[in-house]
């Protein structure tokens, strides 16, 4: 049999670095429950088949499923065009229920087979066709292009400190977002919370000792290119680094403070509190474009947001502004302003 019996237009979208298929393409479907199962599999039961990996993503406060499901996206088309498939298609990365195709990177190689993420009804509509036993033919018509280079550019602002602008406390934020949506929650809020909690310190009476350092990150979503060139650039600056951390989890409300120093939890805390936010241990992340910067050696702190249903709206068309919240909007601009401001006063020697 094949699924003609249940024709139905997919919801997709084409990965970052995806190929075209050059025209229409049918092909029968071969399923796979992960990236893991793929990679195990005879070349000669995957050649000349669209290749479909259905792994659900659970939803977490700290979007821990994210890790679990990130690795189909990445490498899907490369491991299946390795094995002679015609095409790739995953389940999103994502814990909604909507038709809403989430987007984002694969890696880039030459030649590249076509790949697609599907929305989570449609990628359960063809599971429960291969689950009666049905052969499942899907037709794909997938078209993309690479527009010709340009440059992006990070956007830097100081507010230097009274006693040592040398020493620095750098917040951040990324400027791109997927074209699917707005970018309301990847990564404006972001923007928004640092911005503003950093215009917040600079209406007090006084500056903090040290500098404060905002930093608007370009090209995140392809690669933290921003971010890498930042820390090549400044490379001689970094030993005067106090603390990094970016706001990149959309404006759910902070409800864990993390960081290794404990001078800076322990003056933070009383002040998070009141904000109903909880004492952490040391930070694991302090957001992708703060990597380099870990790598070399930076401090970082980490204001945790809930990030329960901030995988619900990832990369899809429904990122938009309706999905922010004023009031834990708010919530997070007071915590960063608290945690940025006793950093920067605080701590460093002068």
């Amino acid at each position: 049999m094949s699924c003609l019996l249940y024709p139905q237009p997919l919801a997709i979208t084409a990965l970052g670095h995806s190929g075209s298929t050059d025209g229409e393409i049918s092909a029968e479907v071969i399923a796979f429950p992960n990236l893991a199962s793929l990679q195990a599999a005879d070349e000669k039961l995957v050649a000349g088949k669209i290749v479909r990996i259905n792994q659900p993503m659970f939803r977490d406060r700290e979007g821990a499923g994210y890790a679990d499901v990130v690795p189909n996206r990445y490498a899907a088309g490369s491991v299946a065009k390795e094995k002679g498939a015609v095409a790739a298609l995953i389940r999103s990365a994502g814990t909604d229920s909507h038709r809403f195709p989430h987007a984002g990177a694969s890696t880039r190689e030459d030649n590249p087979l076509p790949a697609a993420a599907l929305s989570a009804p449609d990628a359960e509509q063809l599971q429960r066709i291969l689950d009666r036993g049905e052969t499942l033919t899907v037709a794909l018509d997938i078209k993309v292009s690479e527009q010709p280079g340009g440059e992006s550019y990070n956007v830097i602002a100081q507010m230097d400190g009274r006693v040592d602008a040398k020493k620095v406390v750098l917040i951040a934020a990324h400027l791109d977002s997927w074209d699917l949506g707005t970018g309301a929650i990847d990564d404006g809020a972001g923007v928004a919370i640092t911005v503003a909690a950093a215009q917040l310190i600079g209406e007090l009476s006084q500056r903090p000792k040290h500098s404060v350092r905002v930093v608007l990150f370009a090209n995140e979503e392809q690669g933290i290119w921003g971010a890498k060139a930042y820390a090549e650039q400044h490379k001689d600056e970094l030993k005067n680094h106090l603390f990094a951390s970016e706001s990149d989890f959309g404006a759910g409300p902070v409800w864990r403070f993390d960081t290794a120093n404990e001078a800076l939890m322990n003056k933070a805390m009383p002040h998070l509190a009141a904000l109903n936010i909880e004492k952490g241990g040391e930070a694991s992340s302090a957001g992708p474009d703060i990597t380099p910067l870990v790598e070399a050696g930076v401090p970082i702190f980490q204001l945790q947001q809930d990030g329960t249903d901030y995988f619900d709206y990832h990369h899809t068309a429904d990122d938009t502004l309706d999905k922010i919240d004023a009031e834990e909007l708010k919530q997070n601009i007071a915590a960063w302003a608290v945690v940025v401001f006793l950093a920067a006063e605080d701590l460093g020697s002068e």
